[in-house]
């Protein structure tokens, strides 16, 4: 496990900075963001995103997602409303500054877990959040790992793969993350990326005994 520390590191300011997450599918965000979330509860909070596509069975507007038009979309973007948005799959997704606002409001640490389209999207903005990537050790351990899934098919498994490739090149480029963990050892990445969110940990309980 290695953790690489840049020099914009955290900043003196009144309340929690959003982290941005990012990282390959397979390189263990979301086992690490369930031992944060377990054992931080009321701590942080996501921010609910927009999406252009419908519904799916059993998800709710304003909760799962904010699910909108795509000349709604667009005209929010175009207005500056939003500080990331992506298209998949012929579908509209982003995180608008709102949504992030929501959380801060409520004295939490926003979480946004976005690509790396998203990461140098949010760069242009004045979020000043902490930047964090989540990365695998190897392109072989990170193979492994989907495919022990069996949840995806060879096409979409490569897909992931070439994907990861990029991610893990864009993700050395000096400046662009405050904080890089390579996830080895589940228990060691988890400590670093605790230790890397403490001082704003530590603001939110401090905030909440006021």
């Amino acid at each position: 496990m290695c953790v690489r520390l840049f020099s914009r590191f955290f900043s003196a300011m009144a309340g929690p900075r959003p982290v941005v997450l990012s990282g390959p599918s397979g390189a263990g965000k979301s086992s690490l963001l369930k031992q944060l979330l377990q054992e931080f509860d009321g701590v942080f909070g996501f921010s609910v995103s927009h999406t252009t596509r419908k519904p799916r069975p059993g998800e709710q507007d304003g909760k799962d997602y904010h699910y909108v038009s795509r000349e709604v979309m667009q005209a929010s973007i175009d207005n500056g409303e939003f500080i990331e948005s992506a298209e998949f799959s012929g579908n509209m997704y982003g995180t608008s500054k709102a949504a992030v606002q929501e959380v801060q409001g409520q004295n939490l640490i926003c979480i946004l877990d976005v690509d790396m389209q998203g990461v140098k999207s949010i760069k242009r903005t004045g979020l000043n959040p902490i930047y964090i990537s989540i990365q695998p050790p190897s392109m072989d351990v990170l193979e492994k790992r989907l495919r022990e899934r069996k949840t995806e098919c060879e096409e979409n498994v490569q897909k992931r793969l070439q994907a990861a490739r990029v991610d893990m090149e864009i993700s050395r480029e000096p400046g662009l993350f405050d904080v890089v963990i390579i996830n080895d050892h589940l228990e060691e990445a988890y400590e670093a990326l605790k230790g890397a969110l403490l001082p704003e940990i530590q603001k939110v309980k401090e905030a909440k005994k006021v």
